[in-house]
């Protein structure tokens, strides 16, 4: 399992790597807190209605590690991180460690645009299905938003529309997500939520177990 979390991805950069270490942390958090609660020990800061709806439509144990890491997340940063109503997705992946890198990113980039923006009550969204032979996952936040202009260049390595919370550009989540997406068929892209902000769309291929990369 700590292979599929930390193992080198297409094209992945000294920086990118260890800018992944941090998703790998939060999903072993994730894992830490799951582990403890099937012990009935419910001790996590995430509310326990939504970890036991965590559980309900998730099957994958490394992604409802990687969403009670970022639920985490958000209790730090003052960000409601929740799994959508919708959700739904059962049965093995293919490539669990690439859809951890994908929704980790997305999830970091929403947290980011949300956190100290003033919004009342601000929301990260996360939304997971199968359809068909593929996974599309979404994750909606009522931020600011992405203009129109910049909703390409988002993706490129190395590229912001904002500085992060601790004064850095963060320019290579999104590019990692576009890069795995196309790796393996799919596509990202992301549009205006309804209501205002942003939603980031994937659809990632899920090939046959144990595929080779």
């Amino acid at each position: 399992m700590t292979r599929q979390l930390l193992s080198p991805r297409p094209t992945v950069s000294a920086a990118t790597a260890l800018h992944e270490r941090r998703n790998a942390l939060h999903t072993l958090a994730g894992l830490l807190e799951l582990a403890r609660y099937a012990e009935g020990r419910h001790e996590c800061a995430a509310p326990a209605p939504e970890v036991e709806g965590l559980l309900a439509q998730v099957d994958e144990p490394l992604v409802q590690a990687q969403l009670l890491g970022k639920m985490l997340l958000g209790v730090e940063r003052g960000v409601r991180v929740r799994l959508g109503q919708e959700s739904e997705l059962r049965g093995e992946l293919a490539h669990p460690g690439e859809l951890v890198t994908i929704l980790g990113n997305l999830i970091d980039n929403a947290v980011d645009a949300v956190a100290g923006q003033g919004a009342p009550e601000p929301v990260v969204e996360v939304t997971l299905r199968r359809d068909g032979a593929a996974v599309t996952l979404r994750v909606a936040d009522n931020g600011p938003g992405v203009p129109p202009q910049s909703r390409e260049r988002i993706f490129t390595a190395g590229w912001s529309s904002k500085r992060s919370f601790d004064g850095r550009h963060r320019g290579l989540g999104l590019a990692l997500v576009r890069e795995l997406a196309e790796y393996r068929g799919g596509r990202a892209e992301v549009s205006e939520r309804r209501g205002g902000g942003a939603e980031f769309t994937v659809v990632l291929p899920d090939g046959p177990a144990g595929s080779a990369w």
